[in-house]
């Protein structure tokens, strides 16, 4: 009898023992769950951000393509509607050429001395010489040097083409200026009337660029014995721009092709 009511005894103390132990227990390795749920919930969010992150990572690269292309049409459109003008005007038929516009990037400067010089990445095997647009304006020439294509960014001395001035069509030809980042256009005859706030548009007379495309405003004119000069704030930002767009014009008619070549030499 007396040993049965010990180990009744022992059962029951034992049993309290283990119960009291599995409380301690569980209030040690609470703590710990708290933070193993911390943790999982931190790591879910963190992954979610960086899955977002790429997401809008990727987003943006297929608008700005997606933007690039817009450019790029809205340009064939602004030559199409230009050509087309020109040929209601003049009423003559059209000459057999056709426009390319390609998408280019910077690759470095020439020098780093001069920032108006600078490579592009695009090929260019001949030595005629192609229009830079940068935002619907023109931003100068690209030329053949031993095989690479050279960008002659607006404010490079080299970088002329003929422009437009004003409504009544003033021809001049775009120079470099010593004023700051300004333009000249020079060689403007003294019998057309230009002000200041005129717009400047090229001419296409050069076959570097069609006519219309925006190059600046006029700011200032000196006038001389029988030619005038017109100031020009130009609208494109040349020297922060790491991308343009080439503007070539394809003339299909040989013989022109070759009056057209010997004229740019």
């Amino acid at each position: 009898m007396n040993k049965f009511l010990f180990l009744i005894l022992f059962l029951g103390i034992s049993l309290a023992y283990i119960f009291d132990i599995d409380k301690a227990v569980t209030k040690i390795m609470n703590p710990f769950e708290s933070i193993k749920k911390v943790y999982v919930e931190t790591a879910l969010s963190v992954q979610t951000n960086i899955d977002k992150y790429f997401s809008q990572a990727k987003q943006i690269e297929i608008l700005q393509k997606e933007n690039n292309e817009l450019k790029k049409y809205k340009l064939f459109y602004k030559t199409t509607k230009n050509n087309l003008d020109s040929i209601l005007k003049t009423i003559q038929t059209p000459n057999s050429t056709t426009e390319q516009i390609k998408f280019t990037k910077v690759l470095s400067y020439i020098n780093f001395d001069d920032f108006t010089k600078v490579w592009i990445d695009f090929e260019k095997k001949d030595d005629s010489i192609l229009g830079i647009i940068s935002d619907e304006y023109a931003a100068g020439i690209v030329v053949n040097q031993d095989g690479r294509a050279k960008a002659l960014l607006n404010g490079n001395e080299k970088a002329n083409y003929s422009i437009f001035v004003g409504e009544k069509k003033a021809p001049g030809i775009i120079h470099s200026s010593k004023e700051g980042h300004y333009l000249v256009a020079k060689f403007i005859p003294i019998w057309f009337e230009i002000k200041e706030g005129d717009e400047v548009i090229t001419s296409g007379m050069d076959n570097i660029f069609f006519e219309g495309l925006k190059v600046g405003k006029v700011i200032g004119i000196r006038k001389m014995q029988d030619i005038q000069e017109a100031i020009i704030q130009p609208y494109a930002d040349v020297l922060k721009q790491k991308s343009f767009f080439v503007y070539k014009k394809i003339i299909e008619d040989k013989k022109a092709l070759e009056k057209i070549k010997k004229e740019q030499k």
